[in-house]
């Protein structure tokens, strides 16, 4: 049994501008404070001799290189972002950005979704990516219709209740 693992498919390239500060303030903060205070840690651990046990310097240079990771993939991903700065000219139709509230079929509860990135996706804040099912299925759709989205239990019909969006 190998442990090779094909590569994720690459994810959608646009981010609102909210999610680009979010990751160039991630990044900064990665590389110029946590970055030198661990640096910092692992030299004074260093001086202590045998490094085989002292844990300081084993879980020091462990985070180093998982801060080092993460300053890779955030500089290489900022470089192939597309920000969308401005809004669509079409705001009855729901687009990246679009705040979208939807109503279920059976028991006319109502939820609001925002679709962004797949870089600032949280669903603690309601934020969708573009690239999952549920927004795909949104994409296009004007006030009033109706979607499908399959699901576990079985299909799931939702209708667009409001667009909304925020300036930029």
């Amino acid at each position: 049994m190998s442990r090779y693992r094909p590569p994720r498919p690459q994810g959608s390239n646009y981010i609102t501008p909210q999610g680009e500060r979010a990751l160039r303030t991630e990044l900064r903060e990665l590389w110029k404070v946590e970055r030198p205070q661990v640096t910092a840690v692992v030299h004074e651990a260093a001086k202590n001799g045998d490094r085989s046990e002292n844990g300081d310097y084993i879980y020091g240079k462990r985070r180093l290189r998982e801060i080092d990771s993460r300053v890779r993939f955030l500089t290489k991903r900022l470089e192939n972002l597309t920000v969308v700065a401005e809004l669509p000219s079409d705001r009855q139709r729901v687009f990246f950005g679009a705040w979208v509230t939807v109503e279920k079929d059976d028991d006319g509860e109502q939820q609001r979704y925002r679709i962004v990135g797949p870089d600032e996706f949280d669903l603690s804040k309601n934020h969708l990516s573009m690239d999952s099912p549920f927004a795909r299925a949104m994409l296009g759709k004007r006030l009033n219709d109706e979607f499908v989205v399959a699901s576990p239990t079985g299909e799931q019909v939702y209708y667009i209740a409001a667009i909304d969006y925020e300036p930029l």
